[in-house]
């Protein structure tokens, strides 16, 4: 190919050219890696604890300055946590073994290695946890609490557990 044949007529550039021109400059600027202008980090590591996916749309929301706190916990086999509710929301994920709660209302709900939860703030959301299994429930836990809360308040159990 003569150059007068890759350039066009009369050796000027068609429009349609420029235009082909443009497109391959813009898109070889597009493979240029975005990273050249990001600051590197360094000295940092993670480790991720647990994971877990929610059964429906998890919604927090907070009044005034809060305290966060995670927490690992653990119920030994045949272990409860005790009638309580929390003064905050919390977000759980259940790491290992099954948790077995029982809710205000005497429902229950099981919760599996690999699941979360969100456990609503106040007393009329007071549950009991149990580990009806073989092995340990391990739960990591993100306490959303009012500051200076305590983690859970202890509760009486509801008419329908305390069999009234």
């Amino acid at each position: 190919m003569r150059f007068k044949e890759f350039v066009g007529q009369g050796g000027r550039q068609g429009p349609m050219r420029r235009v082909m021109v443009l497109i391959g400059c813009a898109a070889a600027l597009g493979m240029v890696p975005s990273a050249a202008l990001a600051t590197p980090g360094s000295g940092v590591t993670g480790m991720v604890l647990a994971t877990g996916t929610s059964a429906e749309t998890l919604k927090v929301k907070t009044k005034g300055p809060v305290d966060v706190v995670v927490r690992t916990i653990t119920i030994a086999p045949g272990g409860s946590t005790g009638w309580h509710h929390h003064t905050g929301q919390l977000i759980a994920v259940v790491q290992q073994g099954t948790l077995t709660r029982t809710l205000q209302n005497c429902s229950v709900e099981r919760t599996t290695a690999g699941q979360s939860f969100i456990e609503p703030s106040g007393a009329e959301h007071r549950h009991i946890g149990r580990n009806l299994g073989s092995t340990p429930v391990v739960l990591y836990v993100t306490y959303m609490l009012p500051a200076g809360s305590p983690l859970s308040v202890d509760s009486d159990a509801p008419a329908c557990a305390a069999g009234k």
